[in-house]
Protein backbone atom coordinates (compact mmCIF):
# COMPACT_ATOMS: atom_id res chain seq x y z
CA UNK A 1 0.00 0.00 0.00
CA UNK A 2 1.22 3.50 -0.78
CA UNK A 3 1.29 6.58 1.39
CA UNK A 4 -0.40 9.78 0.39
CA UNK A 5 2.23 12.46 -0.22
CA UNK A 6 2.51 15.09 2.50
CA UNK A 7 0.58 18.22 1.49
CA UNK A 8 0.15 21.67 3.04
CA UNK A 9 -2.72 21.72 5.55
CA UNK A 10 -5.14 23.78 3.45
CA UNK A 11 -8.07 21.45 4.18
CA UNK A 12 -8.91 18.47 6.39
CA UNK A 13 -7.92 14.93 5.42
CA UNK A 14 -10.90 12.57 5.08
CA UNK A 15 -9.87 9.13 6.41
CA UNK A 16 -12.12 6.17 5.60
CA UNK A 17 -11.28 3.37 8.04
CA UNK A 18 -11.78 -0.17 6.68
CA UNK A 19 -14.47 0.86 4.15
CA UNK A 20 -16.40 -2.10 2.81
CA UNK A 21 -18.09 -1.19 -0.46
CA UNK A 22 -16.51 0.54 -3.41
CA UNK A 23 -19.77 2.34 -4.11
CA UNK A 24 -19.61 4.04 -0.73
CA UNK A 25 -16.02 5.13 -1.27
CA UNK A 26 -17.08 6.64 -4.59
CA UNK A 27 -20.04 8.39 -2.93
CA UNK A 28 -17.70 9.82 -0.31
CA UNK A 29 -15.41 11.15 -3.06
CA UNK A 30 -18.38 12.85 -4.76
CA UNK A 31 -19.46 14.41 -1.46
CA UNK A 32 -15.94 15.71 -0.88
CA UNK A 33 -15.58 17.29 -4.32
CA UNK A 34 -19.02 18.90 -4.00
CA UNK A 35 -17.40 21.10 -1.36
CA UNK A 36 -13.88 21.36 -2.83
CA UNK A 37 -12.22 18.75 -0.62
CA UNK A 38 -9.81 16.32 -2.29
CA UNK A 39 -7.59 14.82 0.41
CA UNK A 40 -8.80 11.24 0.96
CA UNK A 41 -7.03 8.40 2.74
CA UNK A 42 -8.17 4.78 2.91
CA UNK A 43 -7.26 2.36 5.70
CA UNK A 44 -7.34 -1.32 4.75
CA UNK A 45 -10.30 -1.23 2.30
CA UNK A 46 -12.09 -4.58 2.44
CA UNK A 47 -12.20 -5.22 -1.31
CA UNK A 48 -8.71 -3.95 -2.04
CA UNK A 49 -7.67 -0.95 -4.11
CA UNK A 50 -8.21 0.31 -6.75
CA UNK A 51 -11.90 -0.54 -6.88
CA UNK A 52 -13.81 -0.13 -10.17
CA UNK A 53 -17.15 0.24 -8.36
CA UNK A 54 -15.77 3.27 -6.52
CA UNK A 55 -14.71 4.83 -9.83
CA UNK A 56 -18.16 4.27 -11.35
CA UNK A 57 -19.90 5.83 -8.35
CA UNK A 58 -17.55 8.81 -8.31
CA UNK A 59 -19.15 9.85 -11.62
CA UNK A 60 -16.37 11.47 -13.59
CA UNK A 61 -14.81 14.54 -11.98
CA UNK A 62 -14.71 13.06 -8.48
CA UNK A 63 -12.55 10.27 -9.86
CA UNK A 64 -9.53 12.51 -9.34
CA UNK A 65 -10.15 12.34 -5.59
CA UNK A 66 -9.82 8.57 -5.86
CA UNK A 67 -6.79 8.81 -8.17
CA UNK A 68 -4.84 10.65 -5.48
CA UNK A 69 -6.21 8.80 -2.46
CA UNK A 70 -3.57 7.48 -0.07
CA UNK A 71 -3.93 3.82 0.95
CA UNK A 72 -2.62 2.62 4.30
CA UNK A 73 -2.53 -0.76 6.01
CA UNK A 74 -3.35 0.65 9.47
CA UNK A 75 -4.75 3.75 11.14
CA UNK A 76 -1.51 4.97 12.81
CA UNK A 77 0.09 5.08 9.37
CA UNK A 78 -2.77 7.11 7.94
CA UNK A 79 -2.53 9.63 10.79
CA UNK A 80 1.26 9.89 10.90
CA UNK A 81 1.36 13.60 9.97
CA UNK A 82 -1.91 14.76 11.56
CA UNK A 83 -1.77 17.24 14.44
CA UNK A 84 -5.43 16.92 15.44
CA UNK A 85 -7.97 14.19 14.65
CA UNK A 86 -11.76 13.99 14.88
CA UNK A 87 -13.60 10.65 14.99
CA UNK A 88 -17.17 10.58 13.67
CA UNK A 89 -19.23 8.18 15.76
CA UNK A 90 -22.51 7.75 17.60
CA UNK A 91 -20.60 5.57 20.09
CA UNK A 92 -17.43 6.00 22.10
CA UNK A 93 -18.89 8.21 24.78
CA UNK A 94 -17.37 5.91 27.40
CA UNK A 95 -14.01 7.36 26.34
CA UNK A 96 -13.35 10.76 27.94
CA UNK A 97 -12.99 13.00 24.90
CA UNK A 98 -14.51 16.33 23.84
CA UNK A 99 -17.70 15.80 21.83
CA UNK A 100 -18.57 18.24 19.02
CA UNK A 101 -21.47 18.73 16.67
CA UNK A 102 -20.36 18.78 13.01
CA UNK A 103 -20.77 22.57 12.92
CA UNK A 104 -18.61 23.15 16.00
CA UNK A 105 -16.06 20.55 14.92
CA UNK A 106 -15.53 22.09 11.50
CA UNK A 107 -15.22 25.57 13.02
CA UNK A 108 -12.47 24.13 15.23
CA UNK A 109 -10.91 22.35 12.25
CA UNK A 110 -10.85 25.56 10.24
CA UNK A 111 -9.16 27.47 13.06
CA UNK A 112 -6.48 24.84 13.42
CA UNK A 113 -5.86 24.55 9.67
CA UNK A 114 -5.65 28.34 9.38
CA UNK A 115 -2.97 28.20 12.07
CA UNK A 116 -0.97 25.65 10.06
CA UNK A 117 -2.07 22.39 11.64
CA UNK A 118 -3.07 19.25 9.73
CA UNK A 119 -6.50 17.92 10.72
CA UNK A 120 -7.85 14.44 10.02
CA UNK A 121 -11.48 13.27 10.18
CA UNK A 122 -12.16 9.55 10.67
CA UNK A 123 -15.16 7.69 9.25
CA UNK A 124 -15.71 4.05 10.19
CA UNK A 125 -16.79 1.00 8.19
CA UNK A 126 -20.39 0.95 7.03
CA UNK A 127 -21.65 -1.97 9.13
CA UNK A 128 -20.09 -1.28 12.53
CA UNK A 129 -18.64 2.22 12.53
CA UNK A 130 -15.38 3.04 14.26
CA UNK A 131 -14.15 0.71 17.00
CA UNK A 132 -12.96 2.03 20.34
CA UNK A 133 -9.37 1.28 19.37
CA UNK A 134 -9.84 3.60 16.38
CA UNK A 135 -11.43 6.32 18.49
CA UNK A 136 -8.51 6.33 20.94
CA UNK A 137 -6.35 7.65 18.06
CA UNK A 138 -8.56 10.76 17.83
CA UNK A 139 -8.42 13.92 19.90
CA UNK A 140 -12.16 14.58 19.80
CA UNK A 141 -15.48 13.06 18.69
CA UNK A 142 -18.06 14.35 16.21
CA UNK A 143 -21.62 13.20 16.90
CA UNK A 144 -24.53 14.27 14.72
CA UNK A 145 -27.68 15.27 16.66
CA UNK A 146 -30.04 13.03 14.71
CA UNK A 147 -33.25 11.17 15.55
CA UNK A 148 -32.30 8.84 18.45
CA UNK A 149 -34.70 6.22 17.10
CA UNK A 150 -32.88 6.16 13.76
CA UNK A 151 -29.37 7.54 14.10
CA UNK A 152 -27.55 5.66 11.35
CA UNK A 153 -26.05 7.68 8.49
CA UNK A 154 -24.48 6.00 5.50
CA UNK A 155 -20.86 6.78 4.69
CA UNK A 156 -21.58 9.18 1.83
CA UNK A 157 -24.09 11.13 3.94
CA UNK A 158 -21.68 11.45 6.86
CA UNK A 159 -18.88 12.73 4.63
CA UNK A 160 -21.25 15.12 2.82
CA UNK A 161 -22.49 16.64 6.08
CA UNK A 162 -18.97 17.16 7.39
CA UNK A 163 -17.64 18.56 4.09
CA UNK A 164 -20.56 21.00 3.91
CA UNK A 165 -19.94 22.27 7.43
CA UNK A 166 -16.26 22.78 6.66
CA UNK A 167 -17.05 24.66 3.45
CA UNK A 168 -19.06 27.20 5.42
CA UNK A 169 -15.83 28.43 7.03
CA UNK A 170 -13.62 28.67 3.95
CA UNK A 171 -14.60 32.15 2.80
CA UNK A 172 -13.44 34.00 5.91
CA UNK A 173 -10.21 32.52 7.13
CA UNK A 174 -8.36 34.71 9.62
CA UNK A 175 -5.56 32.87 11.41
CA UNK A 176 -6.62 32.03 14.95
CA UNK A 177 -4.27 31.12 17.77
CA UNK A 178 -5.16 27.52 18.78
CA UNK A 179 -3.43 27.93 22.15
CA UNK A 180 -0.03 26.59 21.04
CA UNK A 181 1.43 29.84 19.72
CA UNK A 182 5.14 29.35 19.07
CA UNK A 183 5.01 25.58 19.59
CA UNK A 184 4.69 22.73 17.12
CA UNK A 185 2.03 20.10 17.97
CA UNK A 186 3.20 16.49 18.12
CA UNK A 187 1.88 14.74 15.04
CA UNK A 188 0.27 11.31 14.89
CA UNK A 189 3.55 9.48 14.28
CA UNK A 190 5.22 11.13 17.28
CA UNK A 191 2.31 10.43 19.61
CA UNK A 192 2.16 6.83 18.39
CA UNK A 193 5.90 6.36 18.99
CA UNK A 194 5.57 7.66 22.53
CA UNK A 195 2.58 5.38 23.17
CA UNK A 196 4.50 2.36 21.87
CA UNK A 197 7.52 3.09 24.02
CA UNK A 198 5.51 3.70 27.19
CA UNK A 199 3.45 0.57 26.59
CA UNK A 200 6.59 -1.54 26.14
CA UNK A 201 8.08 -0.20 29.37
CA UNK A 202 4.91 -0.88 31.31
CA UNK A 203 4.67 -4.35 29.78
CA UNK A 204 8.18 -5.17 30.99
CA UNK A 205 7.35 -3.82 34.44
CA UNK A 206 4.31 -6.11 34.73
CA UNK A 207 1.86 -3.22 34.84
CA UNK A 208 -0.80 -4.84 32.65
CA UNK A 209 -2.26 -7.22 35.23
CA UNK A 210 -4.48 -9.17 35.25
CA UNK A 211 -4.06 -10.20 31.62
CA UNK A 212 -7.77 -9.99 30.76
CA UNK A 213 -7.78 -6.27 31.61
CA UNK A 214 -4.66 -5.49 29.57
CA UNK A 215 -6.46 -4.46 26.32
CA UNK A 216 -8.69 -1.99 28.17
CA UNK A 217 -5.75 -0.56 30.13
CA UNK A 218 -3.73 -0.09 26.93
CA UNK A 219 -6.69 1.54 25.19
CA UNK A 220 -7.15 3.99 28.07
CA UNK A 221 -3.48 4.94 27.94
CA UNK A 222 -3.64 5.55 24.17
CA UNK A 223 -6.69 7.69 24.71
CA UNK A 224 -4.83 9.84 27.24
CA UNK A 225 -1.92 10.58 24.92
CA UNK A 226 -4.18 11.90 22.17
CA UNK A 227 -6.38 13.84 24.60
CA UNK A 228 -3.36 15.65 26.06
CA UNK A 229 -2.54 17.23 22.64
CA UNK A 230 1.20 17.25 23.31
CA UNK A 231 3.63 19.56 21.60
CA UNK A 232 6.63 18.07 19.82
CA UNK A 233 8.88 19.36 22.59
CA UNK A 234 6.71 17.72 25.25
CA UNK A 235 6.83 14.38 23.44
CA UNK A 236 10.63 14.61 23.28
CA UNK A 237 10.76 15.48 26.99
CA UNK A 238 8.63 12.47 27.88
CA UNK A 239 10.89 10.20 25.81
CA UNK A 240 13.93 11.59 27.63
CA UNK A 241 12.33 11.26 31.06
CA UNK A 242 11.34 7.64 30.44
CA UNK A 243 14.81 6.83 29.10
CA UNK A 244 16.39 8.24 32.27
CA UNK A 245 14.00 6.36 34.54
CA UNK A 246 14.75 3.09 32.78
CA UNK A 247 18.47 3.79 32.90
CA UNK A 248 18.25 4.45 36.64
CA UNK A 249 16.34 1.23 37.18
CA UNK A 250 19.00 -0.69 35.28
Amino acid sequence: MQDHPTTPPSQPVIVLVRPQMGENIGAAARAMLNFSLNQMRLVDPRDGWPNPKAVTMAAGAAGRVLDHAGVFKDLPGALHDCDFVFATTARGRELPKPIYTPEAAMAEAHQRISAGQKVGILFGPERTGLENDDITRANAIITVPVNPEFFSLNLGQAVLLTAYEYSRHTHAAPAINPGLDGFTPANGQEVEAWGDRMEDALEQAGFFHPAEKAPMMKRNLRNMWTRFQMTRQEAQTLHGALKQLLRGKG
